[in-house]
């Protein structure tokens, strides 16, 4: 039987993350359910491409911009199945039974993670709860919850778009009433809420989001807050 999982990997300045990251997924390598890893980078840091390499991933360089990378990964990808990951995202323990079992039993859906913090304290948990319940009642999980998704739905519905933002958003906008989450748990870094500030950051994404929504280009919503 030929593994049917194919992982993808944006990375932008990520070298530090991955080796953490991989060694999460080598349960579903010995399993035989990882076809491929690629990690579609958008630097001309060539440590990442190293790493890569000693990894036995596939490497991509692509154009700037998560959705970009998230497509360009899913165009070089021969899996039956996709299951996109951010960089800092790590799965929990008996991910690939969780992995296995929605692949087996649920070929029309798309499924995520419940989402979890790498940082002890009220604000992580808080921050995470409120994730998982947006994406539980309105179809909205969002990239460091991880996407499953069968090549067949993917292609379906279009793929991600090559916009810089809120490529996630746009897919599982895509998705709705096709979305599941996984019993199971993806863990991710909060260097970033730490740095900002865990309001600071909730705030502004609530803002960037709310804007999205409203019409304001994805475009212009990074040049905006990211640039």
């Amino acid at each position: 039987m030929v593994a049917p999982l194919s992982i993808i990997i944006p990375t932008n300045d990520s070298a530090r993350d991955l080796p953490d990251t991989v060694a999460t997924l080598f349960k579903g390598l010995q399993d035989g359910l990882i076809r491929e890893l690629i990690i579609c980078d958008s630097t001309d840091d060539n440590s990442v491409e190293t790493i890569a390499d000693k990894l036995g991933a596939v490497f991509i360089h692509s154009a700037k911009g998560r959705g970009t990378q998230l497509r360009e990964g899913a165009k070089h990808s021969s899996g039956e199945w996709m299951l996109f990951l951010h960089a800092d995202t790590h799965l929990g323990e008996g991910w690939n039974r969780v992995v296995s079992d929605f692949i087996d039993s649920h070929p029309d859906r798309a499924g995520y993670f419940r989402l979890k913090f790498r940082h002890r304290g009220l604000f992580p948990h808080m921050v995470a709860g409120w994730a998982n319940l947006r994406s539980t009642l309105i179809d909205l999980p969002y990239g460091d919850q991880g996407l499953l998704i069968s090549r067949t739905l993917y292609d379906q519905i279009g793929g991600f778009q090559a916009i810089p933002l809120m490529e996630d958003v746009d897919l599982c906008r895509k998705l709705k009433g096709k979305l599941m989450m996984l019993d199971g748990f993806a863990s991710t870094s909060a260097r970033r809420q730490v740095k900002n500030g865990w309001i600071r950051s909730g705030l502004g994404n609530l803002w960037i989001l709310t804007r999205y929504f409203l019409g304001s280009s994805p475009e212009a919503l990074f040049n905006k807050y990211y640039k």
